[in-house]
């Protein structure tokens, strides 16, 4: 029987990732990281698409609490790289200025 690997699992979050919302017809799938830049923590926005992922990607939902985490990482004065990190995997997100 064929297992699903740290490799399957990164790339199943890297699609989700590069699709927007509503990407495929008749269908909410696909990320919302990009609102969560520029608000607050406090706003629960962060909260909000890592539970999308979770309901998106039904293999992420399955891992136990606290194995999905957002970060950040300042680049500069008005740049920003998103990271998720899936099971001590960290998958880019992406930059935003």
């Amino acid at each position: 029987m064929d297992k699903i690997t740290s490799e399957d699992v990164q790339g199943m979050v890297t699609h989700w990732l590069s699709t927007p919302v509503n990407g495929y017809l008749g269908s909410a799938y696909g990320q919302t990281v990009s609102k969560v830049l520029q608000q607050p923590q406090r706003s629960g926005l962060a909260d909000a698409a890592l539970n999308k992922l979770r309901a998106d990607v039904p293999v992420i939902g399955a891992l136990p609490a606290g194995a999905v985490n957002l970060l950040a990482q300042d680049e500069g004065p008005d740049v920003k790289r998103i990271f998720i990190n899936v099971a001590d995997q960290l998958i880019d997100a992406g930059t935003t200025k």
